[in-house]
């Protein structure tokens, strides 16, 4: 705890500038060599910048407030009236302060566009999970195959409230998708490429890197094969060719780009930035390189730019798999060496990789 509160103390030091130049040296590569400090960077920029525009509201209100009492309003209302002549006069005599009160009412007016305009950059960020209440389906294109003594008859009345994507980290049964997608579910379902649905519960909840950890529960499952990819240690470079293969729709679908930068939304060093078009559903589904390594995990998009999409880096799933209590384990993870999706042509790989990715169903 106290070494949290230090670095707390650092970041607010570093940010006000208070930090001399050789501790402003040491801090800024502590960033680049390590993207949680540079992520609590990220999130303490955005408080303060949020707390000074808050304490400027407060300052300009108190402002407003004091000229209000220095100008008797019903007095001049009255004098305005019954004689146009002294327009002029009381015009003489007031306005300074009539001036001052003016142009705070202008900034009132930048001040609220700034903040609105502020809500909106921040609002450009979309998780890309799916409300599917409403659409337009019937129940047999959503789920297909359900063993009735598995879910509940009031669960088959409708589809999830929510959908979204996930992809196997092993052969028993784990699987990885967002936080957000399943975040204040009631119970949660997969469903696979064939159409079969599994009840599956929730192992692992990562607030900080927006990724869960599921655990197929259904009696009615099968191991599955060896995974056809490795999960990724190190990084991927700008300009790698990357795909993903996830449910935006009933049946998933193919998105390919490639990496446009090593960091995500406001410079999170903890996100790539990917030039793939993405949709509602897509969140939580794979992204890999052409060699088949698991590159990271889909998880929003810009809604200013189109293709601007944004995935976690793969480290962090990882991170997550060997955070999973032990005694919710049964044996330790291990991920593949190598992949043997490497060489093939992409409708290949993805003929492989098909039966590793569910959609997500989510009931509340």
């Amino acid at each position: 705890m106290r070494n949290d509160l230090e670095l707390d103390a650092i970041i607010e030091d570093y940010l006000l500038g208070k930090l001399n130049a050789e501790e402003t040296d040491a801090f800024e590569q502590l960033r680049r060599n390590d993207a949680t400090v540079d992520h609590k960077v990220v999130s303490h920029k955005l408080f303060l910048d949020n707390m000074e525009e808050y304490s400027r509201q407060l300052l300009l209100k108190e402002q407003l407030n004091d000229i209000h009492a220095e100008i008797d309003v019903d007095s001049l209302v009255t004098k305005f009236a019954p004689h146009p002549s002294r327009v002029v006069q009381l015009w003489r005599k007031h306005k300074s302060a009539i001036a001052v009160a003016a142009s705070f009412i202008v900034l009132s007016f930048v001040s609220i566009y700034s903040i609105q305009h502020s809500s909106q950059q921040a609002d450009k960020f979309v998780q890309l999970s799916k409300n599917v209440t409403n659409a337009v389906k019937t129940q047999n294109n959503l789920i297909r195959k359900i063993s009735s003594d598995n879910l509940p008859a009031n669960k088959q009345i409708n589809p999830g409230n929510f959908g979204g994507t996930g992809f196997a980290v092993s052969t028993n049964g784990y699987i990885a998708t967002n936080l957000h997608v399943i975040k204040d579910a009631d119970s949660v379902y997969i469903q696979n490429s064939e159409g079969e649905s599994f009840k599956v519960k929730v192992i692992l909840k990562d607030p900080e890197y927006d990724i869960a950890i599921l655990k197929i529960d259904d009696k009615h499952f099968k191991n599955l094969s060896a995974l056809p990819y490795t999960i990724k240690k190190n990084s991927t470079g700008v300009g790698e060719n990357v795909y993903t293969w996830g449910y935006p729709k009933d049946d998933a679908v193919l998105g390919e780009g490639y990496v446009s930068s090593k960091s995500g939304f406001i410079g999170d060093t903890t996100q790539y930035q990917v030039a793939i078009p993405l949709n509602p559903g897509n969140s939580g589904g794979p992204l890999l390189d052409n060699n088949g390594n698991l590159v990271g995990i889909i998880s929003g998009k810009e809604t200013s730019s189109e293709g601007a999409s944004f995935a976690i880096k793969s480290k962090y799933i990882l991170e997550a798999m060997r955070a999973i209590p032990q005694d919710s384990l049964g044996k330790k993870l291990t991920v593949n060496k190598k992949s043997i999706l490497a060489g093939m042509r992409r409708a290949k790989q993805i003929e492989k990789l098909q039966d590793y990715v569910f959609m997500i169903k989510v009931y509340n």
